[in-house]
């Protein structure tokens, strides 16, 4: 059951009433608010214990969430509009005076707002209290504590982000098809019911180093079942560096289809066609692949057999096969018990008895091995855990391959903790096959409450966003989503996917449980698709904004042209007038605003963007305003922000204006400013103590005394110019630490301005902790060693010595066994100096991963990398044919 909304309601009461300095004239509603939630609460933790599931229950359920929504919306009024206003001071007194009457009325309103939900919650609790939820539900054991959870949670990572077994045959048949330039078969599709593996198969064929030597270019596009031509050829196009420009994202959808057809004509590319629905969608997609003459292929993967004949009568069709037992068992293996190098390897008799037992059920569906094994693993090595599972897999699944999948989606599922159902629910408003960044997605959960401060509390002062990031993983640990990226210094997740199947599960179960509300507009207006998504009633997610009018060529246009041209622009502005007045006029209490795809935005960001005083997430990124860079001052309203992302555009010029009022949210955890402010931009935010994110930061627009009081700071970019005033640069010692966070982990900084290595030096010296560099800028000499930190796991350089000759004395460049120890991953890109570098034993001893791109001087690789045994990846681009030469197979340093 969900009752995060009346944990979040409770620790919003809690809260605000230690910060308010008087809850005067309601003080007596508020506890007695409280008093009630919290029983309310206590019965929802004994249901969910007792596995109860009763339609009295579920729809009880549904009632508190709404009031303690409501609930917190009130008591949060009451902080904002009158609590805040009771300070001291003569000057404030003679203020409150002046709207002494308009207070009270507001007074009167929001105590008599809390009598009613409070007499709301009692109504629920008398009908409540005639069930015996001992009686109602199962027996079985309450959920676990948190301490207790992280105690089960496994010390070994097992996650798969792709498991393959019993692929090996299938790979073999088919990339010898792919690399036949004889055959007249330019389609070969991967056929087979969903779960069967089909998207695994292809992903692991399109990584294999025979397809990428062979194949020039390589491009993955996500058809799914609602097939979006347009955005299908976009993502083409990106994957082969083709859309760069603004000029080419405006692009009639007719020359999007020339330009990729003219491309696979004349070029040697595999493209991967992943989850295509039916005939129909292939030919809204074929104009694109109209080929004849042409060594590209086309790599699909589709439930539907018919396909593959219809797109190419001398295609060729692979059905996927179910696995066998021994596969199967394998699999499960793999995800359900420790890797077999790790000390807690040693598998119980019975629990491999239950284990082969289990597996029968799952009918060789790699999907529900998957899921099976991930919820299993989650329990190791508890054989009382075990056996419970195995009774509930005798009882949900009855060996039927059609209903195996449902079965054990719903079977991990129940067995979902009280505090993962939310997390998991929350994944049903993206979209089918939609990447979804871990950063953002963690951000919403605690923007929405599904992560709070009690648990914050019980984890031992873990912050929230370090809690979510731990139910993300758990979600992956049950192989409830697919991990797609992890970060290079740290493996952990970056972005992941859904499987479709695990998706319209998902979905299901939130419209059940009323959830979320989907609404579509997007038959409103042809020109206009406008798609959101209202998710536990508090956030409002356009998903897809978009105005495609087609761009024409400067010079002459025809008068019928031009009025339908302005025409177009006047719909655009009146659409979005209609919407930002439907959003204040109905959207009081809104906690999220995320524009996902940016678009056309109107003239301007309203003022009235500050009537929204709940919000706690607002995402302008990418959001295009025609007539003004101004944002309004209003924004310093939104003090309950946690995250605020400006990275907005404007026709009217390419600097942004940013009114100096962001020190007033001093909630703010996640801040991204415009790439470029304006000069009258100055902004102070040394108030911001929670900021953990701080992206675009530079000392023109900002304070660098203000880093300082970051205390919590974890990830810096900086971008623009730095440069520390009243520098001691004779004795570095002497200037002020800039950074006093123990958490800061990455810094990056990008500018095309020439950034002085003392400055450069004395930042890092504060960042004692950080495991990831990124260095975009011009800069004469890099720092010394013993100014970088000793926990460094990641270091990119890019452009550094592009102007200058004397950044690397005898333009050779040397790494000893000193510096940077724990380095993982290098990147060297553009050093258009550099001729020799050398690398002694014993230095970079942890190096996994090294990328040299347009180094064209550089004449070898360094023979002291045979020493690193680590190393796994290299990566060579944009070099020298003498160079390439050498490292390729029989070179000299092959």
């Amino acid at each position: 059951m969900d009752f995060s909304a009346v944990s979040y309601a409770l620790e919003t009461i809690d809260k605000l009433t230690q910060e308010v300095t008087s809850l005067w004239g309601v003080d007596e509603q508020v506890e007695g608010l409280a008093s009630e939630l919290r029983w309310m609460q206590s019965f929802l933790k004994v249901a969910d214990a007792s596995k109860v599931d009763h339609e009295v229950i579920r729809t009880t359920v549904v009632e508190i969430r709404e009031l303690a929504y409501d609930a917190e919306d009130v008591i949060e009024t009451f902080s904002l509009k009158v609590a805040s206003k009771r300070k001291g001071g003569f000057s404030n007194c003679i203020k409150r005076s002046a709207c002494f009457l308009k207070e009270g009325c507001l007074l009167h309103q929001i105590k008599s707002e809390i009598e009613k939900i409070t007499a709301r919650i009692k109504v629920l609790t008398r009908q409540l209290k005639t069930y015996d939820v001992s009686k109602l539900g199962v027996d079985g054991e309450g959920p676990s504590s948190s301490t207790e959870r992280r105690e089960a949670r496994r010390p070994y990572p097992h996650v798969m982000d792709d498991n393959i077994v019993g692929l090996g045959k299938d790979i073999k048949k088919l990339v010898p098809v792919l690399l036949d330039e004889q055959s007249e078969c330019r389609v070969v599709s991967i056929c087979g019911m969903g779960g069967l593996g089909k998207t695994t198969l292809a992903k692991k064929i399109y990584s294999q180093s025979q397809v990428v030597g062979h194949f020039k270019h390589l491009a993955w596009a996500y058809v799914s079942q609602n097939c979006q031509k347009r955005k299908v050829w976009e993502d083409i196009l990106s994957d082969f560096n083709l859309l760069s420009t603004e000029a080419d994202k405006e692009m009639k959808v007719e020359k999007l289809a020339e330009k990729l057809s003219s491309f696979l004509e004349e070029n040697k590319c595999l493209v991967v066609l992943d989850d295509i629905w039916n005939t129909e969608s292939w030919d809204s997609l074929k104009p694109a692949f109209l080929v004849r003459e042409t060594r590209s292929k086309i790599l699909l993967t589709s439930r539907n057999k018919e396909i593959v004949s219809h797109a190419d009568s001398k295609g060729f069709l692979h059905e996927l096969q179910y696995l066998n037992y021994k596969q199967s068992w394998v699999l499960f293996q793999k995800i359900a018990f420790p890797p077999t190098n790790s000390p807690r390897y040693k598998i119980d008799a019975k629990m491999k008895e239950l284990g082969e037992d289990m597996v029968k059920h799952c009918a060789g569906l790699p999907l529900a091995i998957s899921i099976l094994g991930g919820l299993l693993a989650t329990k190791y090595p508890s054989l009382t855990e075990w056996l419970k599972i195995s009774a509930n897999v005798k009882s949900y699944m009855k060996n039927d391959k059609g209903e195996v999948l449902r079965d054990v989606l719903a079977l991990s599922y129940d067995d979902l903790p009280p505090y993962l159902r939310p997390c998991f629910l929350y994944l049903s408003h993206f979209p089918e096959d939609y990447e979804i960044l871990a950063d953002r997605l963690i951000q919403l959960w605690v923007a929405e409450g599904i992560v709070s401060s009690k648990q914050e509390e019980g984890d031992e002062g873990q912050i929230a966003e370090d809690v979510a990031e731990g139910y993300l993983l758990e979600l992956a640990e049950r192989c409830m989503i697919q991990v797609r990226k992890r970060d290079i210094a740290t493996l952990k997740i970056r972005s992941f996917q859904m499987h479709d199947l695990m998706r319209d599960f998902c979905l299901s179960k939130a419209k059940q449980q009323k959830f979320l509300y989907i609404a579509d507009h997007s038959n409103a207006v042809s020109a206009h698709k406008f798609i959101w998504i209202q998710c536990i009633k508090k956030s409002f997610i356009p998903l897809t904004v978009s105005n495609h009018f087609e761009n024409h060529e400067y010079g002459s246009y025809h008068p019928l042209v031009l009025l339908l041209y302005v025409f177009g622009f006047c719909v655009i502005v009146t659409k979005w007038r209609g919407i930002w007045k439907y959003m204040f006029n109905n959207l009081n209490f809104l906690r999220v605003l995320d524009f996902e795809r940016g678009g056309e935005g109107g003239f301007k960001l309203p003022n009235d963007i500050g009537k929204l005083i709940h919000l706690r997430f607002l995402r302008l990124r990418g959001l295009e305003f025609f007539l003004s860079s101004k944002l309004p001052s209003s924004l310093g309203n939104l003090r309950c922000l946690q995250t605020l992302d400006l990275r907005i555009e404007s026709e009217w010029s390419d600097s942004i204006h940013v009114p100096n009022v962001l020190w007033r949210m001093q909630q703010l955890r996640h801040l991204y400013l415009p790439e470029e402010c304006d000069r009258k931009t100055k902004l102070k935010l040394g108030t911001l103590r929670n900021l953990q994110t701080l992206v675009n930061f530079n000392t023109k627009n900002c304070y660098v005394k203000d880093l300082i009081n970051m205390t919590n700071i974890r990830e810096l970019e900086i971008r623009g110019p730095f440069n520390i005033e009243d520098f001691n640069t004779k004795e570095l010692d002497k200037n002020p630490p800039i950074i006093q966070s123990k958490y800061l982990h990455s810094v990056s900084i990008i500018s095309e301005e020439e950034i002085d290595p003392r400055h450069l030096a004395h930042l890092l010296l504060s960042c004692e902790n950080i495991s990831k560099l990124s260095l975009d800028v011009k800069i004469r000499r890099l720092p010394e060693y013993h100014y970088l930190s000793s926990n460094l796991a990641y270091i990119k350089l890019r452009r550094i010595l592009q102007l200058h000759e004397e950044a690397f004395i005898g333009k050779e460049m040397f790494c000893s066994g000193q510096a940077v120890a724990k380095l993982k991953s290098l990147s060297l890109k553009e050093l258009n100096f550099l001729e020799e570098w050398k690398v002694s034993e014993g230095a970079m001893p942890c190096l996994r991963r090294l990328e040299i791109e347009n180094c064209r001087q550089l004449k070898k690789l360094p023979d002291g990398l045979r020493f690193i045994a680590t190393l796994k990846e290299l990566k060579i681009g944009k070099m020298p044919k003498t160079f390439k030469d050498k490292v390729e197979e029989g070179g000299e340093d092959f």
